[in-house]
């Protein structure tokens, strides 16, 4: 990615690219990184039972060098894990007494994939996914709560709830990462008929368009 271009365009650009040592943070800002993205996915006590690749001290570490180095922090998390609600409160809790909120707060509902370890697990009720997303509002009241992964399964009526729980921005396209997403279109509608408007982009139509053929993912605010 060309991060100076891309800023010259008049765009935000966030970045996920796993652990970063300070120094690295630092060379993202002087490129002109808007945000970066770096989930804890769950709480600190059932973490383990899902990652053994890194600790959780070494992901609050990556976010210390990014808020660090001046760049906005995007970090959330995932329900559907297997985990218990004390979970999900202890995430919420660690993202909340962090020394500075993120400014952008994924909630992400688990997409169980087939040939994964978590295959089988139960999808997320849409009234998990309004707490969820409530709660996140309420510990950090400035926030971008990111109605983010899994939204796919919940109907328009289910979403809407959402938004009024407290989410005030999703990620649009056809995927994201490896499991599917509400599209473009499909988001567009769905503003219209709630009559939600748009955060208008910082960028042009045209650019918009070569944004999409290349197969960019955009961050909508509401």
């Amino acid at each position: 990615m060309n991060l100076p271009c891309t800023r010259e365009m008049g765009m935000e650009v966030c970045c996920t690219l796993g652990m970063l040592e300070k120094q690295q943070a630092l060379e993202l800002k002087k490129a002109g990184l808007t945000a970066y993205n770096h989930n804890l996915d769950t709480s600190r006590e059932y973490y383990p039972n899902i990652i053994t690749t890194r600790s959780y001290d070494e992901r609050l570490e990556t976010l210390k060098h990014v808020r660090e180095a001046g760049i906005n922090v995007c970090s959330g998390g995932i329900i559907g894990l297997g985990e218990a609600e004390e979970d999900r409160v202890g995430l919420l809790y660690t993202l909340a007494t962090l020394p500075t909120h993120p400014e952008s707060v994924p909630i992400n509902a688990l997409l169980a994939v087939k040939g994964t370890p978590l295959q089988d697990q139960k999808p997320v009720e849409v009234w998990e996914m309004v707490r969820m997303i409530a709660t996140a509002r309420i510990v950090m009241p400035k926030a971008m709560v990111r109605l983010s992964a899994g939204r796919v399964r919940f109907s328009m009526p289910e979403q809407a709830l959402c938004f009024l729980a407290g989410a005030n921005s999703i990620f649009t396209g056809e995927k994201l990462l490896t499991t599917p997403n509400n599209d473009f279109d499909a988001d567009q509608l769905m503003f219209k008929i709630l009559g939600l408007t748009p955060k208008p982009p910082s960028f042009t139509e045209d650019e918009a368009k070569s944004c999409e053929e290349e197969n960019c993912k955009a961050a909508v605010s509401v």
